[in-house]
């Protein structure tokens, strides 16, 4: 049912996240065996995968597919490496662009026009998404209205959706009632019928009785074909955890211990930034143990936390799991999701940063020359009423010690992340200021805020130096007035 030259829309999320595991298996056995479908257009908003064989590595053979547009792709190391070789045309574009566009695309209007990219990689007047030279075509155009900027991502036909549900009733609907997320499972199916294509999907059981109409996501006339396979699991953990789809609450929070002192630190003086009653995002990485460090203060209560994935409220889980919620309090579709934040929903968010520059920019997509992808970066990242971005000073190599409320540097990093102008903008310090947004970056020896000038340094750890600890390790010279010493009590341990 996927022929030759078909554009496959997917959805899914890493961990195993309402990943259609089986009919993915199923296709590339067939390619395997027939060399059968060739040319596919791969799309998939979020990683799909575990790093290594699942997810969309199963698409990842020369002449199976010919091009991909994903909104992050660390998940699948054999399709970065086709991607790298030239094999493949790459494309990357935000997580919330691409699930939005396949509503879009659904509804039969002229494509997604948002603000969300400007003065990013995505920008036509930067690589418009393109990821290597084998991408050409142009995704995205910059189009006014009413004298403001915005960015046109064009719609494209949908040949094949495939999709993922928990039953399918008598009646033929699909709920998704007993998955760890929605995501954009309609999204993907709306965008395929529309375009005349089909809508392929993967459920773990039948029912005898039909679904509540409030528990339908799949509705029968957007499905041509549903695989029943009962050794379908809720997530890569395995057993099916109740607590994950919202049939039992989370067990009491405790938190993670951390992955080094250092790490926790950065956490820590992030945790300073939250206000009591705020609606608070929190990304991949450093950013995310700053929900460890508030359940350790008791503070918990006090904010609301959403993830991109649709959860609000709960105990979103960490590591490969990043994006599953246990006891969430409220679950929508990722692309709900995405239209909250779009609306200021969110008052903070939490961000890692691979790369900082002169501008205040942020580059988390590629590092090393390598496609990481934003997600739903980009996306969260310019809505947020205040961004604090969270990480280490220098990378590779590096040693502290934090004990007796000060940090020392045993050996510096070889890599600097403070650097004249970024790889690749994830996020623009310029456009930020535009907006009006307060954005601070977070580093274990120094805290910087992004002023009209430029990259303000406001905060010194003890014990540390300007001049010998900050200044030498940085691209660019920061605007140094009078920064204050962080809290010695931040540096409250003495392991390394």
């Amino acid at each position: 049912m996927v022929p030759d030259g078909a554009t496959v829309a997917i959805t899914g999320a890493g961990g195993g996240v309402i990943e259609p595991e089986a009919v993915f298996a199923a296709l590339e056995q067939r390619f395997l065996s027939e060399t059968l479908p060739r040319d596919l257009t791969l799309v998939h908003a979020l990683g799909v995968g575990d790093r290594q064989q699942r997810g969309t590595n199963a698409f990842a053979h020369p002449t199976m597919v010919r091009r991909v547009v994903g909104g992050h792709w660390t998940w699948s190391p054999e399709m970065t490496r086709l991607a790298a070789d030239e094999e493949i045309e790459a494309y990357v574009l935000p997580g919330g662009v691409i699930s939005l566009l396949l509503r879009e695309i659904g509804a039969r209007r002229p494509g997604l026009i948002t603000t969300t990219g400007l003065g990013t990689f995505v920008d036509p007047r930067q690589s418009g998404g393109r990821a290597n030279a084998s991408a050409k075509d142009a995704l995205v155009e910059r189009v006014e209205f009413d004298g403001q900027e915005y960015l046109r991502y064009r719609p494209f036909r949908v040949d094949v959706g495939i999709v993922r549900g928990t039953a399918i009733d008598p009646n033929g609907n699909v709920t998704l009632r007993g998955e760890a997320a929605q995501l954009d499972a309609l999204a993907v199916a709306q965008a395929a019928k529309a375009s005349g294509g089909i809508v392929l999907a993967q459920v773990q059981r039948r029912l005898d009785t039909p679904l509540n109409p409030r528990d339908v996501q799949l509705p029968r006339f957007l499905l041509d074909a549903v695989a029943v396979v009962p050794e379908q699991r809720q997530t890569y953990l395995g057993a099916h955890d109740p607590a994950l789809c919202g049939d039992a609450p989370a067990p009491p929070y405790e938190p993670a211990p951390a992955a080094s002192p250092v790490r926790r630190l950065i956490a820590r003086r992030a945790a300073e930034e939250v206000r009591t009653g705020d609606v608070m995002n929190l990304g991949f990485g450093i950013s995310s143990e700053v929900v460890d460090v508030l359940a350790e203060q008791d503070r918990l209560g006090e904010v609301t936390t959403c993830i991109e994935q649709g959860h609000t409220g709960g105990t979103p889980l960490s590591g490969d799991m990043f994006g599953v919620c246990s006891g969430a309090e409220i679950t929508v579709p990722s692309t709900t999701q995405f239209d909250f934040f779009a609306s200021g929903l969110l008052d903070a968010t939490y961000l890692g940063m691979a790369e900082v520059d002169a501008s205040g920019s942020v580059n988390v997509s590629r590092i090393g020359g390598g496609i990481i992808g934003p997600g739903g970066f980009i996306d969260i990242s310019q809505s947020a009423r205040r961004v604090v971005f969270c990480g280490q000073f220098t990378a590779k190599g590096t040693r502290m010690t934090v004990a007796d409320g000060a940090l020392r540097i045993d050996r510096e990093g070889e890599v600097g992340k403070f650097v004249q102008a970024v790889d690749e903008v994830t996020f623009s310090g310029p456009q930020a200021l535009a907006r009006g947004q307060e954005v601070l970056y977070v580093t274990e020896r120094a805290v910087f805020r992004l002023v009209p000038d430029g990259v303000e340094l406001i905060e010194i750890a003890p014990g540390i130096s300007v001049d010998r600890d900050v200044l030498p390790h940085m691209g660019f010279i920061p605007i140094v007035r009078d920064p204050r010493v962080m809290d010695p009590a931040l540096f409250t341990t003495s392991t390394r």
